[in-house]
């Protein structure tokens, strides 16, 4: 699993027109899954957006967690990150899940971030052609990968 999180002082997320997400100061995760991802991944991965110490303090350093600012999260469906580039210029996303793993996946994230947070967990829809507006604060911007969690 992958996800890259922008600290945002507001972000949404559009389909078709319409707004299916939007939050005000907190993380956008564009989160991309693939076929080796286990539960296990999904919650040191959610444990770690959720406990992720990037918003300021008093004294302007990055000490502060979500949970310390009533953060939000906008959680975006990002297939994309598993993007192969190696040969030629067309990307290949062998690697991406797909949508019969991916999406139960997906929707798991949002019920353990929203367990974690105790908030309620902005969406865009799985699949769909979405727009995201972001306002990246700082900017900060992090890419984590479960294959990571076992380095040292």
């Amino acid at each position: 699993m992958r996800a890259v999180l922008q600290r945002v002082t507001e972000a949404s997320c559009t389909v078709d027109g319409e707004i299916t997400g939007q939050i005000g100061t907190g993380f956008v995760v564009l989160l991309g899954i693939e076929d080796a991802d286990t539960g296990e991944d999904l919650n040191w991965l959610a444990n770690k957006i959720a406990g992720m110490r990037v918003f300021g303090d008093e004294n302007g350093l990055m000490n502060k967690a979500l949970a310390d600012i009533n953060g939000e999260i906008l959680l975006i469906s990002q297939f994309t990150l598993f993007a192969q580039t190696k040969k030629g210029n067309r990307p290949s996303f062998i690697r991406a899940a797909r949508p019969d793993k991916a999406i139960p996946m997906y929707e798991q994230m949002i019920k353990t971030l929203e367990t974690i947070t105790g908030k309620k967990i902005a969406t865009g829809i799985f699949g769909a052609d979405m727009k995201i507006r972001l306002l990246n604060d700082g900017p900060v911007t992090i890419v984590m990968d479960t294959r990571d969690k076992d380095a040292h």
